[in-house]
């Protein structure tokens, strides 16, 4: 059996020494925990999976705020999702 916190540990390592595939795959541990809290830090530290990994998740739910905060944070992406959401919510009113 592997052990995740040994492997999470070596990953956070190698994160820390500017290794972005570790960062990536820290940011796909934590989105696979459901962990929101660890994936805003690594986004915080420049992690673009954790920004799609939020962003996917923020568009998903509607989240305007969110949307905002992760692209405030560096991820462009969420600024186009952000746009995509409110054109989408203002259509609804037009209608």
């Amino acid at each position: 059996m592997v052990n995740t916190d040994t492997d999470r540990d070596i990953l956070r390592e190698l994160a820390d020494a500017g290794n972005e595939t570790a960062l990536d795959r820290l940011a796909d541990l934590a989105d696979a925990a459901g962990d929101l809290g660890e994936l805003s830090e690594l986004l915080d530290e420049g992690s673009l999976r954790a920004g799609f990994l939020l962003t996917r998740r923020a568009a998903a739910n509607g989240d305007a705020r969110e949307l905002q905060r992760i692209f405030d944070a560096g991820y462009d992406e969420a600024g186009i999702e952000l746009n995509r959401l409110l054109k989408a919510r203002a259509d609804e009113h037009r209608d």
